[in-house]
């Protein structure tokens, strides 16, 4: 796995990757150093009124996801939940998103309309029916250098070892790397690390069924990415929240701007200078 984002997930190497809703968060993403990002099926459903249920449609997907990968230099890893359709489907998925941009999709074994991965009620498609979407994601993309992400949401459903059989027959249908998601204990993590020999994605979401474990932690055990699907959503509705309620009580803002992001912050971070028009045009920035 040399060179690329394929260099930086090597095994052992336990690369973080933050969530991004928009092409501002991942900017934010690629000016606080990180080197890749994660356009989150969740933080692209919940910025546009919706649940983590797949509801998007594929072309809008691909249309928010066209701006983040435009904004940044860092590579993205795009959610595509359960691949928008069956095997000939996530195909063209693979197909559609590396002639965008992308370096890798993520794609679950989840049956349609999925759920988030911390809730109850999920279904699960049959192992050998998800381990065809693979093959068939693994010979639709262009180049050797595109990754699949193979996610098993099967611990919850079927078991531990269902996980594990599941993620063995995924790697060896393409997948390159395996993500089992919500996994309970740092035990379970680490049995899973034992079992599949392969390079393998944890999920570090908030308010679930997976405790809080440092990347350091996950190195350890094996873990060639870490990422944080939610992270700067949440904190972004948080903060946007605080500041709504502070005009609605106080009727300014005047109080909190030391926490509110400066407009000369926000021209660096959108490199706006470059799109000023020439002094004495008459156009004014406000």
């Amino acid at each position: 796995m040399a060179g690329g984002l394929k260099g930086l997930i090597r095994k052992g190497g336990a690369l973080v990757v933050p969530g991004a809703f928009d092409a501002a968060s991942a900017m934010l993403v690629e000016k606080a150093g990180f080197k890749a990002f994660y356009v989150s099926g969740a933080g692209v459903s919940n910025s546009s009124g919706l649940p983590d249920a797949g509801l998007l449609p594929r072309d809008e997907v691909a249309r928010l996801s066209s701006y983040m990968i435009k904004a940044v230099d860092i590579p993205a890893i795009v959610d595509c939940d359960t691949g928008f359709g069956g095997p000939e489907d996530t195909g063209g998925t693979v197909a559609l998103f590396e002639d965008l941009g992308a370096k890798a999709v993520q794609i679950e074994d989840q049956r349609y309309p999925k759920r988030c991965g911390h809730l109850p009620g999920k279904e699960v498609v049959p192992m050998v029916e998800f381990a065809e979407k693979i093959a068939a994601a693994a010979r639709a993309r262009k180049s050797g250098e595109f990754i699949i992400i193979a996610r098993t949401d099967a611990y919850a459903v079927e078991g531990m070892e269902s996980a594990i059989a599941r993620g063995r027959l995924y790697a060896e249908a393409g997948a390159d790397v395996i993500f089992p998601e919500a996994l309970t204990t740092r035990d379970e993590f680490e049995y899973y690390a034992s079992e599949v020999r392969a390079p393998l994605m944890a999920n570090m979401t908030e308010f679930g069924r997976t405790p809080y474990l440092t990347v350091d932690e996950f190195k350890e055990m094996g873990y060639s990415m870490v990422v944080f699907p939610m992270t700067a959503f949440r904190a972004a509705m948080k903060a946007a929240e605080s500041a709504l309620f502070e005009i609605r009580d106080k009727g300014t803002q005047a109080g909190m701007l030391d926490k509110l992001q400066t407009r000369a912050e926000l021209y660096d971070l959108l490199k706006y200078r470059g799109f000023e028009p020439p002094v004495g045009t008459g156009t004014k920035t406000v």
